[in-house]
């Protein structure tokens, strides 16, 4: 495994992420090395369909951390891009897994 996948892992093992997470890469570092090397080799990328993945732990995957991140870093964008002025967004969800959830519990970055 590469040192930077590795520097990854350690730092979702080590950091402040939820104890179920963890477990979880514990998990696949006990019983699928080659999923948790595919789970954190590269960051999740936004594309023209949004953000979109295997839903897992990891910095390749769909999870809470991974798109709370991309909506607070579009907020901040925006923030920068457009300062001291009254900035809109729709936020909407539809029948993909948890979009619902991301929609609900992200939605708080725009109000900052």
């Amino acid at each position: 495994m590469e040192a930077k996948t590795q520097q990854k892992i350690d730092s979702w093992i080590n950091g402040n992420y939820d104890q179920q997470t963890k477990e979880e890469i514990k998990k696949l570092a006990q019983e699928n090395t080659k999923e948790l090397e595919e789970s954190f080799y590269k960051d999740l990328e936004f594309g023209t369909g949004g953000l979109r993945g295997i839903m897992g732990v990891g910095t390749n995957r769909m999870n809470k951390y991974t798109v709370g991140t991309a909506t607070q870093g579009f907020a901040n964008y925006l923030n920068k891009i457009y300062p001291n002025q009254e900035i809109k967004v729709a936020i909407a969800h539809d029948c993909r897994n948890n979009s619902r959830f991301f929609c609900r519990d992200y939605g708080e970055c725009f109000c900052c």
